[in-house]
């Protein structure tokens, strides 16, 4: 049985890339469509609410929701719904990821979101370069880079520790979306104003590209893994588990796991101890 790692296995997976590139796509097309039905100055929505505070939280609720709504999908079922190099990269750096299908994940979610924020150009015209929307780029706020920097380090630390903890009880691992969502509608919220609230260097990079705008990027493509990877090594260390969940984010589903292929080829196991091994046994 050839290595899951493999040239021929990892050709296997395109259907995986493929639905990452299109869930990220999806994400970015809706996050500049809702961002300009509420921050572009002639939209009905925009001239209903006036409150910074209200309009993010509107912002964050329908974000939350479509990042609920990608990952319980079929394709965010069978994918995994990462859409996030650095939350791809995080498993990989804990073993549960093939490194050609880490590497893969990457490449196609950047140009997935990509992809997206052009439709949504195209789709939307001169409303969605407006300088109140301009793509919904990200960049530092109230506090300058520190502060950006900062903020951004401490939300993908608190994601990704959530994510490693829920998807590690078994009572609540099909609940993983919910949790990343209610996090997600939150950081929108209230550390929007610090760093744009990103979390993910492919999002970033997805804007930077059609609006021209590259402020301090490199606080998006470096907080972002450091944050996750950190929070990683923490949960390790104080959990010390016997033995890691997957790396989907909701495995509850008839979808095939190419994770749990790459633990099968790694480990020996067979596909029912695999199977039985989604959750932690610690």
């Amino acid at each position: 049985m050839p290595h899951d790692g493999s040239a021929v296995n990892m050709r296997r997976h395109w259907p995986e890339y493929l639905m990452e590139a299109a869930l990220l796509g999806a994400f970015m097309f809706a996050a500049c469509v809702y961002a300009t039905a509420l921050w572009y100055p002639g939209s009905p929505l925009n001239a209903a609410i006036d409150d910074p505070l209200l309009r993010r939280a509107v912002m964050g609720l329908a974000m939350g929701l479509t990042s609920m709504a990608l990952v319980y999908s079929p394709w965010g079922q069978q994918s995994g719904g990462h859409m996030n190099p650095a939350l791809t990269f995080t498993f990989f750096r804990l073993g549960k990821v093939a490194p050609r299908d880490a590497l893969a994940y990457a490449g196609c979610q950047v140009a997935g979101g990509i992809a997206g924020a052009l439709l949504a150009g195209a789709a939307l015209g001169h409303r969605v370069m407006d300088p109140p929307v301009n793509y919904i780029v990200t960049r530092p706020g109230a506090y300058a880079v520190t502060g950006a920097f900062l903020g951004e380090l401490t939300i993908s630390f608190i994601l990704m520790t959530t994510i490693l903890v829920v998807t590690n009880r078994p009572n609540l691992a099909r609940y993983t979306p919910l949790f990343g969502g209610a996090l997600v509608a939150t950081f929108i919220t209230l550390e929007d104003p610090v760093s744009g609230m990103s979390m993910n260097p492919a999002r970033t990079l997805a804007v930077a590209l059609p609006s021209g705008m590259w402020d301090s990027i490199w606080v998006y493509f470096v907080a972002p893994p450091l944050g996750m990877l950190l929070a990683a090594e923490v949960f390790v260390r104080v959990k010390r588990p016997r033995q890691l969940a997957c790396a989907k984010l909701h495995h509850d589903n008839p979808k095939r796991c190419i994770f749990c292929q790459f633990q099968r080829s790694r480990c020996g196991v067979t596909a029912a101890a695999s199977t039985a091994s989604n959750v932690v046994t610690a």
